[in-house]
């Protein structure tokens, strides 16, 4: 085994990892909307579907930026996820709306007319779109 230099040994257990700002906290601090971004958190709260219009599954994520965001994700074309819970993880790509609260997450679910962009979400290895 090759030997590293003591400095650059030294650099390593002194490291720190910064927290980085991504698009959707950089979308949510600027007040934009209709952007199209990539991300994941931690479920917080699980609500009642919105059965007004098409019918949406809804919950509520923490990014590890400590900022929250309302998932809706239409039922009415992809799948529900099934079996979600307080705790677990969830991955997105979808449209992020700016709220005053952290913002909405939609178009988790590929668009039936072929005109906006396809988003998904992903649970326990399982992509819903």
């Amino acid at each position: 085994m090759k030997k590293l230099p003591l400095l650059l040994l030294l650099s390593f257990s002194f490291y720190a990892p910064v927290a980085m700002s991504g698009p959707v906290e950089q979308a949510y601090q600027k007040h934009q909307s209709n952007i199209q971004v990539r991300g994941n958190g931690t479920v917080i709260k699980i609500l009642s579907d919105d059965n007004n219009g098409s019918r949406h599954q809804r919950f509520i994520i923490k990014l590890t930026s400590g900022q929250t965001l309302l998932i809706a994700h239409n039922i009415d074309i992809a799948p529900r996820i099934p079996s979600l819970t307080k705790g677990d993880r969830v991955d997105f790509y979808g449209e992020y709306e700016w709220s005053n609260k952290g913002g909405i997450i939609h178009w988790t679910h590929r668009d039936p007319n072929g005109k906006h962009t396809n988003g998904w979400l992903k649970h326990r290895c399982k992509t819903y779109q």
